[in-house]
C-alpha cells in the first residue's frame, strides 16, 4: 500500500492510515534525511527490515513480540535518479521511498525530517551500485544496514563504468565532485571494467579522482575490487577472478602501490574477498553471487542480496583496520556470516 505524498516541511510526519501499510512515500525533494520508524506492532509477533529508495538496505530484518515496540533512526540520501547516476534503470519515482521487509513486517509510525551529516561517497561500478530492478545487489547497496544513522551514503556506484569513463562522462565525476565538502569520505573502487587500460593510464586516472577529492576538502579512499567468482582446477582464483586485465595488468597491485605513494588510506577489499572465496571453496562460494537455482541467471561478477552484504561486511572491516572516521557510526553486526 502506498500512502498519499505529504509535502516537505521542517518534521514529515506520515500518518499511517492502515496498519497494514508495508510501502510509503514522501514527496520530498533531493537531500539527506532522518527516518525515524517505529517498527513493531500492538497485537502480533512481527519480522520487520526496512529498505529505502532503490531497493537500498537500510535495516536489516528485527523480530519484536505482540506489544512490543522498536523505535529506529536512518539517514538517507534521496536524489534523482534514485538507482545509477546515468538512469541505466530510469529516474526511479519522485521523492522518498520506504519499504518493510522480513517475514511479517510491521510498523506503527514513521516519520522524516531534514538532517545534516557527514557523508561516505562512493565511486564505482556495478560491483557497488544500486539496483533497483533484477537480482544483482551491489555492497554499497546492503552497505547502510551495517552503520548507525548520523552519516549518509552516498552510493553513485554505475553499471559498466571504468576509470576512463567516470571521469569523460559528465554524468559522473563532473556531477559528484562538487557535491562533496570538506571532511567527507569517498570510497573509489574501479577496475572491473578497465579490461584494456594501460597500468599508466590506470594509475593516472586514480591520481586525477585521488586528485579531485582533496579538492573539495574529502578524504579519498582506494578500495581494491571484489574478485570474480572464476577457480582453477587446484581452488585458487584465477588471475581473471583477481582482476588481472586483458593487458596483463594486475590492477589491485596498481591501486595498492599508488595508496602508498599517495598516502590515502586503503580498503584491500579483493585480498579479503579473495581469503573469503578460497576459504570457502568453489561451490560454497556460489551463494555470494547470481545462480540459476536461485536468482535465474549464472554471474560470476555481480553479488546476490545476501553476497553483497558479505561484501559490505568486507569493506566495513577494511574501515575499521584503515581508523576511517566512517568506522565510528558502525553497528555491531558486522561479521561475516
Amino acid at each position: 500500500m502506498i500512502t498519499p505524498l505529504v509535502s516537505a516541511v521542517a518534521l514529515l510526519s506520515l500518518l499511517t492510515t492502515s496498519p497494514a501499510a508495508t510501502s510509503y512515500s514522501f514527496n520530498v525533494p533531493p537531500g539527506d534525511y532522518d527516518v525515524t520508524v517505529t517498527l513493531g506492532s500492538t497485537t502480533a509477533a512481527a519480522q520487520t527490515g526496512v529498505q529505502v529508495e532503490a531497493r537500498r538496505t537500510m535495516l536489516a530484518p528485527v523480530s519484536t513480540r505482540a506489544g512490543e515496540l522498536r523505535q529506529e533512526v536512518l539517514s538517507v540520501n534521496v536524489r534523482s535518479p534514485e538507482s545509477m547516476p546515468t538512469g541505466e534503470e530510469g529516474t526511479g519515482t519522485p521523492g522518498l521511498q520506504v519499504r518493510l521487509t522480513g517475514s511479517h513486517p510491521a510498523a506503527t509510525k514513521v516519520t522524516v525530517a531534514p538532517a545534516h551529516h557527514p557523508h561516505l561517497f562512493v565511486i564505482s561500478d556495478s560491483t557497488a551500485s544500486d539496483w533497483l530492478n533484477g537480482p544483482k545487489r551491489g555492497w554499497a547497496q546492503e552497505l547502510p544496514q551495517l552503520l548507525r544513522p548520523g552519516i549518509v551514503v552516498d552510493n553513485y556506484a554505475d553499471s559498466g563504468e571504468s576509470t576512463v569513463s567516470w571521469l569523460s562522462n559528465p554524468k559522473l565525476f563532473a556531477t559528484v565532485q562538487p557535491l562533496i565538502k570538506s571532511g567527507d569520505e569517498v570510497l573509489i573502487q574501479l577496475a572491473h571494467n578497465d579490461k584494456t587500460t594501460t597500468e599508466a593510464t590506470f594509475r593516472a586516472n586514480l591520481r586525477k579522482l585521488v586528485d579531485g577529492v582533496k579538492q573539495r576538502g574529502g578524504m579519498p579512499v582506494l578500495v581494491t575490487p571484489p574478485v570474480r567468482h572464476m577457480f582453477d582446477s587446484h581452488g585458487k582464483l584465477t588471475p581473471t577472478g583477481l582482476i588481472v586485465n586483458n593487458l596483463g595488468v594486475d590492477l589491485p597491485a596498481v591501486i595498492r602501490s599508488l595508496a602508498g605513494e599517495l598516502h590515502v588510506p586503503l580498503i584491500d577489499l579483493t585480498a579479503r574477498s579473495q581469503a573469503l572465496l578460497e576459504q570457502l571453496g568453489e561451490n560454497a562460494s556460489w551463494p555470494l553471487y547470481l545462480t540459476v537455482a536461485h536468482d535465474g541467471v549464472q554471474d560470476a561478477s555481480h553479488f546476490s542480496e545476501y553476497g553483497g552484504t558479505v561484501m559490505a561486511s568486507l569493506v566495513t572491516r577494511g574501515m575499521v583496520d584503515a581508523h576511517l572516521p566512517a568506522a565510528a557510526f558502525l553497528r555491531q553486526q558486522t561479521a561475516v556470516n
